[in-house]
C-alpha cells in the first residue's frame, strides 16, 4: 500500500477526517448515542448495552477518546465517559459549512 500522504492536505482536512474515521464504526456510533442518553456512564454500562465483548468496547473507547471525540475520568476502579462538546462542535462546523454551501449553489450539477 501506498502512503496517504496526508501532508498535502491542510491541518483542518486531516483533523475532520481523523474524527470522520473515528466515526466510521457502527459500534463506536452506538456508544456516542449511550453516551448523548445518559450524564455520565463507566465502561461496564456500555457492555451492558451493545453486543460486544469488554475488550472490543475498550478498544472502541480507546479510538474515540484518542481523537477527543468523548473524554473519561477515573472514579474509583471504573472511568466515567462523555461527549466532548468542543470536539464535536468541531464536526458539527465543517457539516454546516457544507449544507451552507450546497445551498448556495443554484440547481446544483446533479440536479
Amino acid at each position: 500500500m501506498g502512503a496517504t500522504k496526508t501532508e498535502h492536505f491542510s491541518a483542518q482536512q486531516n483533523e475532520i477526517a481523523v474524527l470522520m474515521k473515528a466515526l466510521g464504526h457502527p459500534a463506536r456510533v452506538a456508544i456516542i448515542e449511550y453516551l448523548l442518553k445518559v450524564d455520565k456512564c463507566i465502561c461496564g454500562d456500555i457492555v451492558e448495552e451493545l453486543p460486544l465483548a469488554q475488550p472490543t468496547v475498550s478498544q472502541h473507547l480507546r479510538e474515540l477518546r484518542s481523537v477527543d471525540l468523548i473524554q473519561g475520568n477515573v472514579e474509583g476502579n471504573a472511568i466515567c465517559y462523555c461527549i466532548n462538546k468542543e470536539t464535536v462542535a468541531k464536526l458539527l462546523d465543517y457539516c454546516q459549512h457544507i449544507i451552507q454551501q450546497t445551498q448556495a449553489k443554484e440547481g446544483g450539477c446533479c440536479s
